[in-house]
């Protein structure tokens, strides 16, 4: 996802495992969260509620469409995740887009309305399944946990709706409080709301110049999760799923 990471040699990671932390926040998609079933299977839903439809390989196309509007957005102008209502414009303008790409007439910014919407809702994701085990875990060790993540005003209610809110302590999204990573006001805020240092929290991420350098420039400890071998290599921890977490906080995985 990065476009401004540099390749670095792996660090050491033997100093991190030495940490003191109480809190370990996370990102969210891509780090916690994914489409169920599949996003070609969400729009291909979503578009035949409107009467059309698509095959998954036109949508895949649509999509990659749609992913390359992001990057252009998100690397000239990321300002729509600081509020619900460019975040939402954003996000159907992009489906839209992805719509006029296949070939679906209509109304397609209604269309892509839809789908927005339809993301709001919780049985529409499901974590990793790494997610709720290494959560447990952590939680019984004694760590306090929340999230940091660019992402609109519903995210807490998607947390509520998927159960995690059991596990969380803080749901901070960059909508609802008008901060965007990297900004390091935004990771600011996550530990006044816990009353934890930055120099006793963790941060674990999938983007390097939002998670990473974000986390850092406020004083936490950053962690980089590439689950897709995306970032071979980076200036910090990395890890490709959350069990790869535990041994960076000194706990021994169990099996």
């Amino acid at each position: 996802m990065n476009q401004r990471q540099e390749n670095m040699n792996m660090p050491d990671m033997s100093g991190a495992r030495k940490m003191d932390i109480d809190v370990v926040f996370f990102d969210v998609g891509n780090t916690l969260f994914r489409v169920h079933p599949s996003m070609e299977e969400v729009c291909r839903e979503v578009i035949q509620s409107f009467g059309y439809d698509a095959s998954f390989e036109d949508i895949r196309r649509g999509l990659e469409a749609a992913d390359k509007y992001y990057e252009y957005r998100y690397w000239t102008d990321d300002s729509f995740w600081a509020n619900e209502e460019d975040a939402s414009r954003m996000w159907s303008e992009m489906y839209a887009l992805m719509l006029e790409v296949i070939g679906v007439d209509g109304d397609r910014q209604k269309m892509g309305r839809a789908l927005y919407d339809t993301f709001g809702a919780g049985y529409r994701w499901r974590t990793f399944p790494d997610v709720v085990p290494v959560f447990e875990t952590l939680r019984r060790r004694g760590y306090r946990l929340g999230l940091i993540s660019n992402w609109d005003s519903r995210l807490a209610n998607l947390c509520f709706d998927m159960g995690l809110d059991r596990y969380l302590e803080s749901v901070v999204s960059s909508a609802s409080v008008g901060l965007i990573k990297p900004d390091p006001r935004i990771f600011s805020i996550a530990c006044e709301r816990l009353k934890v240092k930055p120099e006793r929290a963790l941060h674990v991420g999938d983007h390097y110049y939002a998670d990473v350098l974000g986390a850092r420039s406020a004083g936490l400890h950053p962690v980089l999760i590439d689950r897709f071998d995306r970032n071979p290599h980076a200036d910090v921890p990395v890890i490709h799923d959350l069990y790869e977490l535990l041994p960076i906080l000194g706990i021994e995985r169990a099996g």
